[in-house]
């Protein structure tokens, strides 16, 4: 099996977008669909490879954010109900291009503002009560546009379960983890037919991330701050997203 220099690129700078998404808990999609998007991948591929990596990473990171008592089972039960089937009906959808590439845009650009802004330091200091409706249909929205795209899921519920007062921020890691990972595969598997054109560059992908989340959850455990790090991927998330809606 052969790579091109391109390829090994593309894994070392995925290898990197595993380790700051991981240290917060989430599957890093969007910084997978960026760099792959920015490194030529072709569009068609980019939907399956971004879910199995989101597969890799948030197995490993969930289970390691949940080991460590940062898990919060009530918020994660009925957003996961409602996710799951919606994001398995969005897997199934293949979008046109004139369709996916916005939609890819403004998902990368919401996920570049977070980072960029650090909008969690104003979340609520208290928890409250899961409203489990507000869960259910927030999370089904969630996995819909999770499933369409190819990403987790979690840029959108981190931030929800954290404004609500619903999880404190590193609770918020362990679920959204655990969260992208039902989502993911539920995604891929409305998406199987895609997986017969799959390049051997993914095993390539996934050995990086495999070692991206490896160092990315310790990061997230041993409370580090990787913040500087974290901003400079924002801006690379947003000038991919343009390029998603301006080319």
């Amino acid at each position: 099996m052969y790579f091109y220099l391109a390829d090994y690129i593309t894994a070392f700078f995925i290898l990197f977008g595993a380790i700051l998404y991981s240290s917060v808990g989430h599957g890093g999609a969007s910084s997978y669909i960026a760099i792959m998007s920015l490194m030529g991948t072709p569009v068609g591929t980019i939907k399956p490879i971004g879910l199995i990596l989101n597969i890799i990473v948030s197995s490993i990171g969930g289970f390691r954010f949940i080991k460590s008592n940062f898990f919060s089972f009530k918020v994660f039960l009925p957003v996961t109900i409602g996710s799951v089937p919606a994001a398995f009906i969005g897997g199934y959808i293949e979008l046109p291009p004139e369709f996916y590439r916005p939609l890819i845009g403004f998902i990368l650009i919401i996920a570049g503002t977070q980072f960029l802004f650090n909008f969690y330091q104003y979340a609520k200091k208290s928890i409250v009560e899961v409203n489990l409706i507000v869960a259910f249909f927030g999370g089904a929205l969630i996995g819909l546009l999770s499933g369409l795209t190819g990403t987790g899921g979690g840029i959108f519920l981190s931030p929800l379960i954290i404004f609500l007062g619903w999880t404190t921020v590193k609770q918020a890691s362990g679920t959204a983890a655990a969260f992208i990972f039902f989502n993911s595969i539920s995604g891929l598997s409305g998406n199987l037919s895609s997986m017969q054109s799959l390049p051997p560059t993914v095993f390539l992908f996934s050995g990086a991330v495999l070692i991206g989340v490896l160092i990315g959850t310790q990061l997230g455990l041993k409370h580090l701050n990787v913040s500087g790090i974290q901003k400079a991927l924002g801006a690379v998330l947003i000038i991919a997203g343009l390029k998603f809606l301006f080319t």
